[in-house]
């Protein structure tokens, strides 16, 4: 069984909202999609649900899938869903910073090495 993160594209008024990482040491201040590990007995969509909550204190819903399994470092690999608020404002409560990204805004952050072929897929996803 592989090991799985899950993150939520979150879009809201044609913008992106990115994470700003808190930890560890060396991946503080980068970008990211919100999200995090599968726990056990979790499908993905409630460790998304979960992770959103705790995160970001919002309730999602999932749209469509964006692409399969994103490979990561150490054998685990990232599925990420768009998604739409439900519920509350998001506010980072684990993270630095977030930020909403207008599609001309995407790439003026420095996000994790991983999301970035995730973040081209969403910009073709929403925007073509």
């Amino acid at each position: 069984m592989r090991k799985v993160v899950v993150g939520a594209a979150i879009v809201q008024d044609g913008r992106l909202l990115a994470a700003q990482r808190s930890a560890p040491p060396e991946l503080r201040g980068a970008w990211e999609l919100p999200g995090g590990k599968v726990g056990p007995g979790e499908t993905d969509q409630q460790a998304l649900a979960r992770e959103c909550e705790e995160e970001l204190g919002i309730e999602i819903a999932l749209g469509r899938q964006v692409g399969a399994d994103w490979p990561l470092p150490n054998g685990y690999v990232m599925r990420v869903w768009l998604a739409g608020i439900t519920l509350g404002i998001p506010r980072p409560h684990e993270h630095l910073a977030l930020r909403w990204l207008a599609r001309d805004e995407l790439y003026d952050v420095e996000w994790l090495p991983a999301d970035r072929p995730v973040i081209a897929a969403v910009e073709e996803l929403l925007w073509s």
